[in-house]
Parts: C-alpha cells; structure tokens; sequence
C-alpha cells in the first residue's frame, strides 16, 4: 500500500535553504579575510612610509644644521668684509688728510703706516718751517714724537719722523 502520491527522493543535508546560508558565511568570511590581508598591506606600507620620512627628517635636520653653519660661516665673512671695507675708508681718508696736512714747502719722499703710528720722510728748507707748519699738527694728532734732521746736498734738510698713538693698555702696562 502506498501512502503517498509523490515519488519519494533522495534526501540531502544540503537544501537550497542550507547552500545559500553557505554562500553567504563563505562571502563573509572571504570579504573579512581580503579586509585583513588589505589592513595588513597598508599597515605594511605605512610602516615602510614612516622609515622612509624619518630618514628623510633626519637628512633635513642635518642639511638645516650643515646651511645654519655656512650662514653662520658667511655672515662672519660679511662682518669682516664690512670691517674691512670700514678699515680701507678710514685709512683711505686718514691718507687724504695726511697730504692735506702736508704744506707746499715739505716734500714727503715716503710714508709708512704702522698699526700705531706713522713714519714720515721728506724733505724740509729749514727746521723752523718743518716745527711750525709739520710738527705741531703731527704733536696735535700723536702723542709721541720723535724727529731727525739731516742735511742734503742742495742745502735742505732730510727729515725722518716718527709718530706714535699710546693706546690705554699700553699704558696701563707701563705703569704696573
């Protein structure tokens, strides 16, 4: 006797029902394992970046520190370039005044400029003129002053003078 109208088939675990709960698990968990294989490549990549920018840093702070240095270096050459520059104008004008404070009747054969003072050659008709129209500038810029005559063979006198600034220390060294 038959109790069923339906031919009877094969029963299997695996129904529609059951496969497509499957597929999606299987979906799931292949889209959190690209997540985490994706998470893990960037996080390698960022690492990567991050040793490359601090290296970067460091070659920049070095670079920072090697161009503070040739600043500093060119603002020292600046400064000596100016003192210099100051130096040549100041000497410059102290030799333009020097043959301004020379009269007609002198003639200067050679001057030398020390650090401290200043050596005078020349020639001079007499001594009288040489105190009245030299020496007494020369005493008025210098304090110490020494003078040598000798005679020339047209009648004149050849001079040497020797002209010296004492500076404080100098000074102050001589007195202990």
């Amino acid at each position: 006797m038959k109790y069923s109208y339906i031919k009877p088939r094969k029963k299997s675990p695996f129904t529609p029902e059951v496969q497509l709960i499957v597929l999606f698990f299987a979906i799931s968990f292949a889209m959190l394992f690209f997540t985490y294989v994706f998470l893990l490549y960037k996080d390698y990549s960022f690492e990567k970046d991050k040793k490359t920018l601090i290296k970067k840093q460091q070659e920049l702070v070095y670079e920072i520190k090697d161009m503070e240095k040739k600043i500093n270096y060119i603002q020292k050459q600046k400064a000596l370039a100016e003192k210099v520059q100051t130096q040549n104008m100041v000497l410059k004008d102290s030799i333009a005044n020097l043959f301004d404070l020379v009269p007609e009747r002198i003639t200067l054969s050679r001057a030398e400029l020390l650090k401290n003072g200043l050596v005078l050659y020349g020639i001079t008709p007499n001594k009288d003129v040489y105190n009245f129209m030299l020496q007494a500038p020369l005493r008025s810029i210098f304090q110490k002053t020494y003078t040598s005559f000798y005679p020339a063979k047209n009648g004149w006198l050849m001079f040497v003078s020797k002209n010296y600034t004492v500076n404080e220390d100098e000074e102050l060294e001589s007195e202990d």
